[in-house]
């Protein structure tokens, strides 16, 4: 997850972009929700496991920092992508050596997976899986990388799972999964510093042409109590569709995270997507503006670590993409 100034204040070139094209481990019980009849016959609720993807994200944070360039790195890329092969999916790993904003030359593993790839008619699902080198929201500590329990392998441990169902219930539609890599190495003063692995992909597609009628994005999607607003940038890009996501949320018994509300653009993996491919991404983020960061206080710190992740959360939006990508 990139540095909130350069996330809230906004890349105006990029935003303008956005606009123009769209207008042409707390131990916390986890309670059964019992989904009303009426509601019931609409959204059928889909099969996921948060406790697979509590530990995929475990998992994760037991590699240590993924920070692109080190051991852990490698090793964290090699593992999801031997995952998603356990699951079925046709992989590819796109290699490239990209310059970060403090002009450092770093490897990227962007790790794509395909199901039913014949079809044209496909979904993007999307989440970074690398770790910030640094904690500039810390204390102590800030020149040292951080776990990015949350910001990282969260997004990842939900579309993990997310990958395993498919594999056991198959899908009517094409669905690629793509994990991107340096998103979180940016600096602030720096111009497109972030998402750095994104706007690689955007511009190299793993297939010659490549598109989809829609995509999802997933950022800091694991911590208690988590909200998910309507960001700016994905009402800018497809606002029926995050209504139709957030709609599927409230049915399903998550309205407490999934809020109706409209907050501040975000630049993410999903506006380089749109920016290059032209495929219409959306993201599912955490953004609570009752902090002062708006991310949480243990954001961009040493405190992204499993102790903040909750099942619930997992729970809540692993069902509500399973649901919205089979309710067509």
């Amino acid at each position: 997850m990139a540095n909130l100034p350069m996330k809230l204040k906004i890349n105006s070139y990029i935003i303008s972009i956005v606009l123009l094209i769209a207008s042409c481990n707390g131990r916390e019980s986890q309670p059964s929700i019992d989904l009303p009849q009426d509601v019931a016959k609409v959204i059928e609720r889909p099969d996921f496991s948060s406790d697979s993807a509590f530990q995929y994200i475990q998992h994760q944070v037991n590699f240590g920092p993924r920070v692109p360039g080190t051991e852990a790195h490698q090793n964290c890329s090699e593992w999801i992508a031997n995952q998603l092969k356990a699951f079925g999916a046709t992989v590819q790993v796109q290699k490239a050596q990209l310059t970060t904003g403090n002009n450092q030359s770093v490897p990227c593993y962007n790790i794509i997976a395909s199901y039913k790839t014949e079809s044209k008619d496909r979904i993007l699902l999307g989440a970074h899986w690398d770790t910030r080198p640094w904690a500039d929201q810390d204390n102590e500590n800030q020149d040292q990388p951080i776990l990015g329990a949350n910001d990282g392998a969260s997004g990842v441990g939900v579309l993990l799972e997310i990958a395993r169902q498919i594999q056991k219930s198959g899908t009517e539609t094409g669905i690629d999964i793509i994990f991107f890599d340096v998103e979180d190495s940016g600096i602030n003063q720096v111009e497109d510093s972030y998402c750095l692995g994104s706007q690689y992909w955007g511009k190299n597609p793993h297939v010659l042409g490549y598109y989809a009628q829609k995509g999802i994005l997933l950022d800091m999607v694991g911590a208690k109590d988590a909200i998910f607003t309507m960001e700016g940038a994905s009402m800018s890009i497809h606002p029926s569709f995050v209504n139709e996501i957030w709609d599927i949320a409230q049915k399903l018994g998550h309205g407490r995270y999934f809020q109706f509300k409209k907050t501040n653009s975000i630049i993410d993996d999903h506006v380089y997507v749109f920016k290059y491919t032209r495929i219409p991404m959306i993201d599912i983020i955490h953004y609570d503006q009752t902090t002062p960061s708006g991310f949480g206080t243990y954001w961009h710190t040493h405190q992204d670590n499993m102790d903040i992740i909750s099942k619930l959360t997992l729970q809540a939006v692993g069902e509500t993409v399973l649901a919205s990508i089979r309710n067509k």
